[in-house]
């Protein structure tokens, strides 16, 4: 399980140092790809090959499951931890989220998140004004 909020950086070459906790995890590779917010996902490969194979089940006659899966499944990448637990974020990922070189790294149970330092703090600061409107959406929902 992935939990909590990480802030490291991008070194020259797009390597991400990954946080200590979460190297065994990943240790037998991973996925990232394009995410939702103008962040990356990092998945281990069990997570993706879940993820991937609902994806590729979604009726590809609605234009809107096309997109989705196109937006998820072709951005994607095979990515690995070196000796240093260091993975290399690919140019066109970086660019898709604004990658520089102040990175949050936060852990959403089964992903991980990789965002822009600055991003991050825009979002939480608009997510925390609105938490009482999106708790009770959530109530909705059974959560």
């Amino acid at each position: 399980m992935f939990i909590g909020e990480y802030a490291h950086t991008l070194d020259d070459k797009g390597r991400l140092a990954v946080p200590k906790k979460f190297r065994a995890a990943l240790g037998k590779g991973a996925v990232v790809t394009r995410g939702l917010d103008n962040c990356l996902f990092l998945y281990t490969k069990a997570e993706w090959a879940k993820l991937a194979d609902k994806l590729a089940n979604l009726p590809f006659a609605q234009a809107n499951t096309r997109a989705f899966a196109r937006l998820m499944l072709a951005g994607a990448m095979d990515v690995d931890l070196d000796k240093q637990g260091r993975v290399i974020l690919p140019e066109y990922l970086r660019a898709f989220a604004g990658l520089a070189k102040d990175i949050v790294v936060a852990g959403l149970y089964n992903r991980l998140e990789l965002w822009d330092a600055g991003k991050w703090a825009e979002y939480t600061k608009r997510t925390e004004a609105e938490s009482t409107a999106i708790a009770e959406q959530m109530a909705s929902l059974g959560v």
